[in-house]
């Protein structure tokens, strides 16, 4: 995997002329699937290849990815702010770690993404849930109500447990293909598909799986 591909680079020096910076951030993504970002207004030649992300909301004064501005925006995004979210679904987590036989850290590290533990998160694809769980993995897993806490962690990680014996444990290609799906890596070999969402939700999810394991052992 190109370290590349996983760098998201903050990026002002093709930008030019008077622009001023802001809270709006534009993205582009180079020739090297390199992920570029600033909160300078493009101008001159170089406006073409950026793509207006996120938008300052001038309601409070702070950068928000509002519906309608930017193209991957959760329908409905998390709200729950609360620390005891963190905590609040631990039973259901070990029970799925238990019936699945898979780890809680990574459990955890895919709530986390996917939903930072809101149960009533919708994505623009139309995945739901703590675990956001497409319509077509619902009815495969089994799950009746995808908002529900516990239906949904189980048929979460019930799928992660399928993915990880398909790859034979391969910690990296089960994670990616929870996110493309296991179409997307056998159209490449089995291998992480050149994805630029794919390879940067894989480095947010290790990150935050190896993080959790840290804290596991800190706690033992």
């Amino acid at each position: 995997m190109s370290g590349r591909l996983l760098t998201a680079a903050l990026f002002g020096a093709m930008v030019i002329g008077t622009a001023t910076a802001s809270a709006d951030v534009w993205s582009f993504t180079d020739k090297d699937d390199v992920v570029h970002f600033t909160n300078i207004r493009p101008t001159g030649a170089a406006v073409g290849k950026w793509k207006l992300i996120r938008k300052d909301d001038p309601a409070n004064g702070k950068a928000a990815a509002r519906r309608g501005d930017c193209e991957r925006c959760d329908k409905v995004p998390s709200r729950d702010r609360s620390p005891e979210r963190f905590s609040r679904y631990d039973d259901f987590i070990y029970e799925a770690a238990s019936l699945y036989q898979f780890p809680v850290p990574l459990i955890r590290a895919v709530i986390k993404v996917e939903s930072d533990y809101d149960p009533r998160v919708v994505s623009v694809f139309g995945a739901r849930g703590l675990m956001q769980l497409m319509p077509a993995v619902v009815k495969d897993m089994g799950v009746r109500n995808v908002h529900d806490p516990r239906e949904n962690i189980l048929g979460g990680t019930r799928l992660l447990r399928i993915l990880a014996n398909r790859y034979d444990g391969d910690l990296v290609l089960t994670i990616a293909a929870y996110h493309a799906g296991v179409g997307s890596l056998a159209k490449y070999g089995d291998k992480v598909p050149p994805y630029q969402h794919t390879r940067k939700y894989l480095r947010m999810v290790l990150d935050r799986y190896y993080k959790y394991v840290d804290a596991e052992r800190l706690q033992q």
